[in-house]
Parts: structure tokens; sequence; C-alpha cells
């Protein structure tokens, strides 16, 4: 119980899981080791342990309201394009598949729930780097194949486009989801081969895309 209180109050690492529980360092690695396999506790890319899902499944399966309103927006998503839908949020420096919708059949760009992809590729990364934190955008620029000025573009216009940034021969578009306070809590992507999807998927999806965010919000 301390070792998830600890990593509740604020994402820790080995070190500070020892300085806040007064646990050895081997007691304290074992326990949240296997608190990870439970998915109790769940480690970032900076490697500290944070609140794992398997806490809000106990706590009387509270609903995501998120993945909630995904249920019914990404099938709709996918159904006009006839693309793979992915939702994404980001964990520190990468972004996590949160939800997925796919065609049922044909060429597609299959990300599985759970996939943790960098920040530094795709326009999905590009929506949350876009609205981001300074010090998280200073470290996703430091090593992304894009620029502040995409950045800057990606807010102006409202949603971003890759073309064989994250994967050879997949495209993408993708537009950040708001809170009912406005604050951009996820991105929604719609991806697929090139050849469907062309080298401006923004100018053939993007519409459809800003409807679909939309209607997450509302949702939320």
């Amino acid at each position: 119980m301390a070792v998830l209180q600890a990593a509740a109050e604020e994402p820790c690492g080995l070190a500070e899981l020892c300085e806040r529980t007064g646990l050895p360092r081997a007691t304290a690695h074992r326990l949240a080791v296997g608190l990870e396999t439970h998915r109790m506790l769940r480690r970032g890319s900076d490697g500290r342990w944070r609140s794992g899902p398997a806490l809000g499944e106990l706590a009387g399966g509270a609903v995501d309201p998120l993945l909630e309103a995904a249920s019914s927006v990404l099938p709709k998503l996918r159904d006009i394009t006839g693309e793979s839908v992915q939702l994404y949020r980001r964990d520190g420096m990468q972004r996590t598949c949160v939800a997925t919708a796919e065609p049922p059949s044909g060429l597609r760009d299959t990300v599985p729930v759970n996939t943790a992809l960098p920040m530094t590729a795709g326009s999905g990364a590009k929506v949350l780097a876009a609205w981001a934190d300074s010090s998280t955008q200073r470290a996703v620029l430091a090593e992304a194949v894009f620029g502040e000025r995409t950045l800057m573009e990606v807010r102006r216009r409202g949603w971003a486009q890759s073309v064989a940034e994250r994967e050879s021969g997949v495209a993408s578009v993708s537009a950040p989801v708001r809170d009912s306070s406005g604050a951009v809590v996820a991105a929604i992507s719609v991806s697929g081969p090139i050849d469907r999807m062309g080298r401006r998927p923004g100018s053939r999806w993007a519409a459809d895309l800003l409807a679909a965010a939309e209607g997450l919000q509302n949702r939320l």
C-alpha cells in the first residue's frame, strides 16, 4: 500500500520510491515490479512508476469517459474513411494507443491498444506535442523529425498530417481532442497506406476527423 500511495502521489523512480516509503532498495523494487506485472502500477518512458489501469478497474469498474465516448465515435469515423482509426494519449515522451477501430478487411495500419509510440514522428505526435507544455515541447523537438514551425502550423489549422514518418508506406492525419475545459487530452487519428490516403491526407480527411474530434468533446 505504501508503494501504491507513493506512486499515486507523484510518478517516481526507484530512489524516490525508497525515500518515500522507507523500504530497502531490493524490497521496493520487488514490490513495484510485482505491482507493475499486475497492472496496479505502470512504468512510463522516463522509467518512473505511476498508477496503473487496474486500480481504476478495481474501484468499482469506473468507466473512462474518453474511452466510453470513443466506443461510438471511432467506428463511425472508420466507416466514413474505410481506414484504421486510433486514439492516442500522451505519457511523457511517448504516446499510447488507448482505442482503435479497424476496417474488417484489406490492407490497414493496425496499431494494437496499449502500443506505445514515440513522440518524435507521426501526425498524432505532432498534435500532442503542439499543445503540450513548453518543457515537453523542447524535449520532443530535440529528437523529432519535425520542428517548431510545424507545431505552429498544426495549432493554426487545428490538425496534423504525416507521410511515411512513423512507418514506411503509411500516411496519417490527426486532430486534438479536448475536454470540457478546452484542454487537449488526446489525439484522434486516421491512418492507412499512402496509396489510398495520398500524400496530402489532410485535404481528404481533415473535415471528417475534426467532426469526430468535436463529437468526442461533446460527449466529454
